[in-house]
């Protein structure tokens, strides 16, 4: 039995959550969100609390028994208080700025980069850090990446973009002839 597919989901005040066909609707304070049915995976609601059972032990419901889980847990928690993902970037003369729905990245290209942010992503710069909050983690998670893809952090000086809580392994430079 899946650990994490065993663990029931409560409901907090103000969440209305919709077991349909197809897809799970969950609404709350922050917005609504979807997420997909598998057949294989039953949605037992009773009073405030959500149960994830499995049809039989066939290797696809077990493999989908926690993902399912996890994918309603992720909506019920981002419709109440949302995801969000920092990222800093480091490096001489390198700044960032927000333009309406637009993230502006200079950092050492000839150009400053623009970055059009999607529909339900806010983002928000407090000095060198730039913080992308939404209700959607998956979509939250893949908005940071993209930024980051467009100069990762390097090994040497550890110039670039990264995130808050990433770790740079360093390496040392050339050692030079003796």
């Amino acid at each position: 039995m899946s650990r994490i597919g065993k663990k029931i989901i409560q409901i907090p005040s103000g969440v209305d959550v919709n077991v349909g066909g197809e897809e799970i609707q969950v609404k709350g304070p922050k917005g609504s969100l979807t997420t997909p049915v598998h057949p294989k995976v039953v949605y037992t609601v009773e009073g405030g609390a959500i149960e994830v059972g499995r049809v039989d032990e066939s290797r696809i419901a077990r493999s989908q028994h926690g993902l399912r889980r996890t994918l309603l847990a992720n909506c019920i928690e981002g419709v109440t208080s949302g995801f969000s993902k920092t990222l800093e970037v480091i490096g001489v003369g390198y700044k960032v700025s927000v333009q309406g729905k637009k993230v502006v990245l200079n950092v050492g290209y000839s150009h400053p980069v623009e970055f059009d942010l999607p529909a339900g992503i806010d983002a928000a710069v407090e000095g060198s850090k730039l913080t992308l909050s939404g209700i959607d983690k998956q979509l939250v998670g893949e908005t940071a990446a993209r930024i980051r893809r467009v100069r990762p952090p390097e090994p040497y000086k550890g110039k670039g973009i990264k995130y808050a809580d990433e770790i740079i392994k360093r390496k040392a430079g050339k050692s030079g002839a003796k």
